[in-house]
């Protein structure tokens, strides 16, 4: 009889999210331009952000891959993708940019991606 972790593990959302972290980070950078001329976000903007995530992917990885997790760097990250959601909402609501309807999809939808691997990943740490 084997033992394996759950599917949905705090360390295997923390690696999830520090993979599309990272993904999302590279497309941003790579792909300012050409997603600003779609979104009507600002290139400098999304290139920035890009640049931000990357360090933030690596932070959640090394979270992850501790031999054992440490719930304050799993509530860090917690916090740091409630944090996003809500700068993600306030970034449409303020009026600070004028986004195309694709836009305000990729803000939205990105968010509540985010929002979602928050909550999984709270109700993982709460189990655990």
């Amino acid at each position: 009889m084997s033992t394996s972790r759950p599917l949905l593990s705090l360390r295997n959302l923390l690696l999830a999210d520090a993979a599309t972290c990272a993904a999302m980070g590279l497309a941003l950078v790579l792909g300012a331009a050409p997603l600003a001329a779609l979104t009507g976000l600002p290139a400098v903007l999304l290139s920035y952000v890009g640049l931000a995530l990357l360090p933030i992917a690596a932070f959640m990885l090394l979270v992850a891959l501790r031999p054992a997790l440490q719930p304050a760097g799993a509530w860090l990250v917690i916090a740091g993708n409630g944090a996003w959601v809500a700068a993600s909402f306030a970034l449409l609501l303020t009026g600070w940019v004028a986004p195309t309807t694709l836009g305000i999809a990729f803000v939205v939808v990105q968010a509540l991606a985010v929002a979602l691997l928050a909550k999984l990943e709270h109700g993982a740490l709460r189990a655990a």
